[in-house]
């Protein structure tokens, strides 16, 4: 992420791009042009002034101002998140093989003999261990139930792979993530005769001053002449109206199209992130729910096919919010990145995200979920409780 605020990124814009003018004086009152005619003080006008020309920086500061650029700049101002929320207690692994036993001593995994349990077929299950043995003889893990297993695992570190944003008050404009590493276009397209600006990295913070559809695309505007596929970008559009239903200043909200979340207090956003959520089939049903059991850890398994095929088991899965049947907002170890459907109907976050949510939290807060395409079914009966 690149370590510049916004705030002096767009200030130096609308002054790089100001073509040469004579040196404007400090109360920046209007002066004469060549011809008698009057140049408006630097300014924003877009209406015709009528008693002044508005040529040079407010020409300038106008083309900035249609295109969605405020004047003045405003700041973008977020506190750094406490890295030791991404900390958890446990040593993750997951298993590659399809299905694997434990056993009850060292010597009977490594003989493979006298199998307590079989765990398995799956192809996303994730357990914890709280020892490892290594040597010639392969290696194996030790259960914390004690029992032992091959090594038929890769793993896992936790990596804070994202980084929400804190707030002391809610931006005044909207801002996002880029999901992607991804092109910046000097206008919204893909013709090949628009030039490529600059890259994006992934996780890239960017202010966001315009959104259009093109072509039945949306683009938006995170610069002067600097554009991305909405698609790119995990967009946060602040509201501080509660939803619907919410009985006070405090809430939730889950956005399916843009795959973010938002934290709401005293009618002020406070925190923002990039998530995860229901995949078709299994998507993270929209409406107003409530918070009704948050556990630090939970052990979630299940399979929604008839052969049990897509059958899963996550240990210790950290800060787990139920607020609709089984669909909780929890963090994700699992997850290597974020910014799009991927769940079988949770909200999956980062680890660090997830702690955060989970202290401001308490049962009975509100989430409202919501999609503005229209693109997840609302019809509650095709929902079944959902999963991870």
């Amino acid at each position: 992420m690149k370590k510049i605020s916004f705030f002096l990124l767009v200030f130096s814009l609308f002054f790089s791009l100001l073509p040469a003018q004579p040196a404007i004086a400090q109360n920046f009152a209007a002066t004469e042009a060549d011809d008698g005619a009057v140049v408006c003080a630097p300014d924003v006008y877009l209406s015709d002034p009528g008693n002044c020309l508005p040529l040079g920086p407010s020409q300038t500061l106008t083309d900035l101002a249609r295109q969605g650029f405020p004047y003045p700049a405003l700041p973008f101002a977020a506190l750094k998140r406490d890295d030791a929320l991404s900390q958890v207690p446990f040593l993750y692994y997951k298993i590659t093989e399809y299905t694997t036993n434990t056993y009850s001593s060292l010597d009977g995994a490594i003989n493979k003999s006298g199998a307590l349990r079989q765990i398995g077929p799956g192809d996303l299950i994730y357990l914890t261990y709280i020892d490892v043995d290594e040597s010639d003889r392969g290696t194996y893990f030790l259960l914390p139930s004690g029992e032992w297993m091959p090594g038929d695992g890769t793993r896992v570190s936790t990596p804070d792979l994202f980084r929400g944003l804190e707030f002391l008050s809610t931006p005044r404009t909207a801002f996002g993530w880029a999901v992607f590493g991804t092109e910046v276009r000097s206008s919204p397209g893909y013709a090949y005769n628009i030039p490529v600006v600059r890259t994006l990295a992934k996780h890239e913070v960017v202010q966001v001053y315009n959104v259009i559809n093109v072509e039945g695309e949306e683009w938006v505007l995170i610069g002067a002449d600097e554009w991305v596929p909405g698609s790119q970008v995990g967009v946060v559009f602040p509201n501080t109206a509660p939803p619907p239903g919410v009985t006070n200043g405090r809430w939730i909200d889950v956005d399916l199209a843009e795959q973010t979340l938002t934290v709401y207090e005293n009618y002020q956003l406070v925190f923002a992130s990039l998530i995860a959520t229901g995949m078709e089939p299994y998507w993270t049903r929209p409406g107003l729910f409530q918070i009704y059991t948050k556990k630090e850890t939970e052990d979630m398994s299940g399979a929604f096919e008839s052969d049990r095929s897509d059958y899963y088991y996550l240990e210790n899965v950290p800060y787990t919010m139920y607020f609709d049947k089984a669909r909780a907002i929890h963090g994700a170890y699992w997850r290597t990145s974020l910014g799009y459907e991927q769940s079988h109907g949770c909200v999956n976050m980062s680890i660090g995200d997830a702690a955060w949510v989970f202290n401001w939290a308490s049962e009975g807060d509100w989430v409202y979920v919501h999609d503005r395409t229209g693109n997840t079914p609302d019809d509650p009966e095709i929902y079944g409780d959902g999963g991870a």
